[in-house]
């Protein structure tokens, strides 16, 4: 059977490869929320040009919005990508992310831009995401964390080409609302174009030559686990509370990456210097974030997804406390949220990972999607704290202990609960 199965005019084999390209075209659009942190910059200053007062806070939350929505969509369009296929679910998102990003450049003020652009944008990557990623993960049963990894690393890897697009843009296209309207067009013709290719493979087919591994004596059997048998166990559980604190900790290096950096460097550079510094780091930070969806998908596949958990929040562990003992190094700055960056972008190839391999493929996306709503916790944290946490304690360098020892507890969750669940008979 799997020699007579094309893929875009080419054998299975082959073809298939291609599909995850596309599929992480399609995550670049989606993942340019990101780059929110280098766009806000210019959208305080546009609406203060307006004569608003625009907080910390207030241009927070439409970054809060837009992943919250995100977060919570995921769940809801699950089913209908099975129903559906994934092409005209994709299609749908795709435009409405478009329709996002082109209706912020007409917010006259942050919370009109929470609206149109949180709202209208969150729920259309909330309805896209899940699709590149299903359809990697249908075409690829032997090598599932590394197709998972390498569609969704386009996610994270956005920011290192909206920021300094972005930036070119803003300075020479007529200003930052100008910016948001092109980026708009741009994502809503490539996403629904792409989302054209989109397709998954026929019911029973497998890679020619490759057999599902026989489970290893004494294990049990896997079975695949529908939505409501997956919410009774206790491994689904434990890989929520794993991927909640997981998003926690990356959300919030991405979302205090600057103004940790300029407080790092402030004694050692003048405002402005440290300022384009921590702009230029956004790269590579977002190259490390990219990189850890392939990375660490592949450690998933073969170091089963409790160790690979165990081993982002040992790094974790390591970034914080050697940027808490270390505070006014900017080096070890850059190596801590290089680590922080790089494990969040690890934990979106771990979950969708570990989720196909714990629960099966036959009710994934909305198993997946369940799952997914953990990132949304830890985007409303996240981004509540990279707003008010150096209010609330003086400044951020404490908040590198609490985040050391989310990891901890982490590690206790992974050990004692992430683990290939056993589906009990009725």
């Amino acid at each position: 059977m799997a020699d007579n199965i094309k893929v875009l005019g080419m054998p299975a084999e082959s073809g298939r490869w291609v599909l995850v390209i596309v599929g992480m075209v399609i995550q670049l659009c989606l993942g340019a929320i990101y780059a929110y942190g280098v766009i806000r910059v210019p959208l305080t200053a546009y609406y203060k040009s307006l004569g608003l007062t625009a907080s910390a806070m207030d241009m927070t939350w439409p970054f809060i919005v837009f992943l919250l929505l995100f977060a919570l969509t995921m769940p809801l369009a699950g089913p209908y990508i099975q129903k559906m296929g994934p092409k005209k679910v994709c299609m749908a998102g795709g435009a409405l992310v478009g329709i996002g990003w082109i209706a912020a450049s007409f917010a006259t003020s942050p919370l009109m831009l929470a609206i149109l652009y949180g709202i209208i944008g969150g729920v259309g990557v909330g309805i896209a995401y899940g699709c590149p990623i299903a359809v990697s993960a249908q075409w690829f049963p032997d090598k599932r964390g590394l197709a998972v990894g390498l569609t969704v690393l386009g996610f994270g890897f956005s920011a290192a080409l909206i920021a300094p697009i972005s930036d070119f843009l803003v300075a020479n296209y007529g200003g930052v609302m100008s910016a948001l309207k092109i980026f708009g067009i741009a994502f809503f013709i490539i996403t629904v174009v792409l989302s054209q290719l989109l397709v998954f493979p026929p019911a029973g087919w497998c890679p020619a030559g490759w057999t599902a591994p026989a489970p290893k004596p004494g294990a049990a059997a896997k079975v695949d686990f529908m939505r409501s048998e997956m919410q009774k166990n206790p491994s689904f559980y434990g890989l929520w509370l794993c991927y909640t604190i997981g998003s926690l900790a990356g959300l919030t290096a991405i979302g205090i990456a600057k103004p940790v950096g300029l407080e790092v460097a402030g004694a050692a550079m003048t405002a402005a210097a440290a300022g384009a510094l921590m702009t230029s780091l956004t790269f590579p930070f977002a190259l490390c974030n990219g990189l850890g969806r392939p990375i660490f998908g592949t450690l998933t596949d073969k170091l089963t997804p409790k160790n690979t958990a165990i081993v982002t929040y040992v790094l974790i562990i390591v970034a914080c406390l050697l940027l808490y003992t270390n505070y006014t190094s900017v080096p070890i700055y850059t190596i801590s949220f290089a680590l922080l960056w790089g494990c969040l972008g690890g934990w979106l190839a771990i979950a969708p990972t570990a989720t196909a391999s714990f629960f099966g493929m036959k009710d994934y996306a909305k198993n997946y999607g369940l799952v997914f709503t953990a990132y949304g916790i830890g985007a409303a944290i996240g981004g509540i704290v990279s707003a008010q946490a150096k209010d609330l304690m003086g400044g951020y360098q404490p908040f590198f202990l609490i985040v050391a020892g989310l990891a901890v507890i982490g590690i206790i969750v992974a050990f004692v609960l992430l683990k290939p669940p056993v589906k009990r008979s009725a």
